[in-house]
């Protein structure tokens, strides 16, 4: 069984079981969650897509840390200018186990 969600703006497949990095959520570590955009549910027997979402259908969860990616450099360059700009970045993310799709 698996589920396709939208958290956000990105489309993430999902199982009973897995760890996800999505987008910053409210919460704490140890809190429950609740997805509700669910786009695709797949039970291996059928298959049910939404439009836009599947309606009655949310994948639950627990939120098990929030956290800083890795910093990315932005370095921008304009050659023969002089103009240089360089800036880091470091995307916040909450880490979600999955626990039921239903």
């Amino acid at each position: 069984m698996y589920a396709v969600i939208n958290s956000g703006g990105k489309q993430i497949k999902v199982t009973p079981g897995d760890i996800v990095r999505l987008e910053l959520l409210k919460g704490n570590a140890g809190d429950q969650v609740s997805l509700e955009n669910v786009l695709l549910v797949n039970n291996d027997e059928n298959i049910q897509i939404g439009t836009p979402v599947v309606k009655g259908v949310k994948v639950s969860g627990t939120i098990v840390a929030q956290g800083r990616g890795d910093k990315i450099i932005v370095f921008k360059f304009k050659r023969r200018k002089m103009y240089r700009r360089k800036t880091g970045h470091r995307q916040s993310y909450t880490a979600v186990r999955v626990d039921s799709i239903g």
